[in-house]
C-alpha cells in the first residue's frame, strides 16, 4: 500500500467518470454486450484474469462490488477478497472450499457458535471429521493431526472467551504438516492485524461489524493467497455466495471511517475495563492485563484491540447477573457487535457453544460488552448503577 491506511481509506475509488466520491451502485441481473464477439472477448479476459472484474452474468459481481473487492484486497494485503452476503457466509466458503469427504479439520475450541454447529455436526454428515483444539495449549492440536487433516481454523481471539493464541506458533505446525489455515479475524480486522502477511491462506472478516460500523447492512469477506485462490474461486461460482452491489456500497461508505472508529472503540473499552477491573467479583476478559498468556499474545500479534469484551462476573445468583444487564440503559441487548452503539449480551448456554477446554464455576457468569462510540464517562456511569444489582 503506497499511502498509510488511514489516507487510502480516504482517497479510494473515486469516481471521476461520474465525477462522485463515492462510487455509484451499480445494480444488475442481466448484463448486456453489443455483440457474440463482445461477450466472447470479456469471457476470455476472465480466463486470463481471473481477479479482473470481468463478468458475464452479474452473480459474479458488477463494478460497484469490484470496488469493494480492491479496496479489501489492499487492506488485507492479500492476493483477492471475496466478498459473502454475510459474514458467516464467508465462514462456509471457505471452508467448503477446501474440505471433502473423507478429510479432517482441527478447530480451535472457543469458536462462534454457528461455526461450531457446522463443522462439529453438519460436516458430520458429509463424512468430514472435525477435531477441537486448546487454544492454550497447542499439543493438542499437533496430537490431533493425522494424514487426512486438511485444514486448520483458528478463531482469534475466542469468541466470547476472548483467548488469544500463538499465531505463529500453529502457523509453524500447519507449515510442518503442510495443512491449510484460516483464521476469522474479525474483532481485529487488517487494521489491527494483517493475516495474510503473517503466514495465513484464509482470512474472514464479518463486514457487519466494523467495516459498516452502523448496525443497517450484513456482509462478510474472505482474503485469500495465491495458493488457495483457484478453489475458493470455483466454490464462490457455484454456490452463489456473492454480496450485492447496495450492501457492498454501503460497506465502502462504512470503511471511510473503520480507522477513526476503531480508535475510539479501543480507547472507550481500555477506559471501561480500568473502570471493571477494580472490582474483585468482575474479571474483564479483554488484553490489559500486562504479564498475562493474553496479553502477550495479543501484543505479539495485534497493533492495537477493538471495543469487544467479556466480563467474567462471580455472582452466586444468576437473577442478579439479569437484573445487572437489564439494568444498563446506554447498551442495547442484542446480538451482532461492531456498530457505533454499545451493546451487551448475557452469554448464556447457547451463545457460548459447547466447549471442551473452557468451564464456568456455577457462581461464574459470562456477559459480553460492546463498547460503542459515546461518551465513555456517560457509559461507565451507566454501568456503575447497573452494578449494584449484582449481590
Amino acid at each position: 500500500m503506497s499511502s498509510s491506511f488511514k489516507t487510502f481509506l480516504k482517497h479510494a475509488a473515486k469516481d471521476f467518470h461520474n465525477q462522485s466520491v463515492n462510487p455509484p451502485v451499480v445494480r444488475a441481473s442481466t448484463i448486456i454486450f453489443k455483440s457474440t464477439k463482445d461477450i466472447r472477448k470479456t469471457q476470455v479476459k476472465a480466463q486470463k484474469n481471473p481477479i479482473g472484474g470481468h463478468y458475464d452474468y452479474a452473480r459474479q459481481g458488477t463494478s460497484t462490488t469490484y470496488i469493494l473487492q480492491k479496496i479489501l484486497t489492499k487492506l488485507e494485503e492479500s492476493y483477492h477478497v471475496f466478498t459473502t452476503p454475510t459474514g458467516f457466509g464467508a465462514v462456509f466458503l471457505a471452508l467448503f472450499s477446501v474440505t471433502r469427504p473423507g478429510d479432517e479439520i482441527i478447530v480451535s475450541d472457543p469458536l462462534y457458535s454457528p461455526t461450531r454447529i457446522l463443522t462439529e455436526n453438519f460436516f458430520k454428515e458429509f463424512n468430514i471429521k472435525t477435531t477441537f483444539y486448546n487454544p492454550h495449549d497447542l499439543k493438542t492440536l499437533e496430537k490431533s493431526i493425522t494424514k487426512k487433516t486438511k485444514l486448520i481454523f483458528v478463531e482469534n481471539p475466542g469468541s466470547n472467551s476472548f483467548e488469544f493464541q500463538d499465531l505463529k506458533k500453529i502457523l509453524s505446525i500447519a507449515k510442518k504438516n503442510k495443512i491449510l489455515t484460516a483464521i476469522d479475524n474479525t474483532w481485529g480486522t487488517p487494521y489491527f492485524l494483517k493475516p495474510i502477511t503473517l503466514g495465513f491462506d484464509m482470512a474472514i472478516v464479518s463486514a457487519t461489524k466494523y467495516y459498516s460500523g452502523h448496525s443497517d447492512v450484513m456482509g462478510g469477506s474472505l482474503a485469500v493467497n495465491k495458493k488457495v485462490f483457484s478453489k475458493v474461486k470455483a466454490a464462490e461460482r457455484i454456490t452463489g455466495l456473492r454480496l450485492g452491489p447496495d450492501d457492498a456500497y454501503l460497506i465502502i461508505r462504512g470503511l471511510r471511517t473503520l480507522d477513526v472508529r476503531l480508535d475510539r472503540h479501543r480507547e472507550n473499552a481500555k477506559k471501561i475495563v480500568k473502570f471493571l477491573s477494580k472490582f474483585k467479583n468482575i474479571k474483564p476478559l479483554y488484553p490489559y492485563k500486562k504479564g498475562s498468556y493474553n496479553f502477550k499474545m495479543w501484543k505479539k500479534y495485534y497493533s492495537g484491540s477493538s471495543g469487544l469484551m467479556g466480563l467474567k462476573i462471580k455472582c452466586k445468583n444468576i437473577t442478579s447477573v439479569r437484573k445487572f444487564v437489564n439494568s444498563l440503559k446506554l447498551f442495547g441487548y442484542g446480538y451482532s457487535w461492531g456498530g457505533f452503539e454499545s451493546l451487551v449480551l448475557h452469554q448464556e448456554h447457547r451463545e457460548i457453544g459447547t466447549r471442551k477446554f473452557f468451564k464456568l464455576a456455577k457462581d461464574e457468569h459470562l456477559v459480553r460488552l460492546h463498547i460503542g462510540l459515546e461518551d465513555p464517562s456517560d457509559l461507565i456511569t451507566d454501568i456503575k448503577q447497573a452494578l449494584k444489582h449484582l449481590k
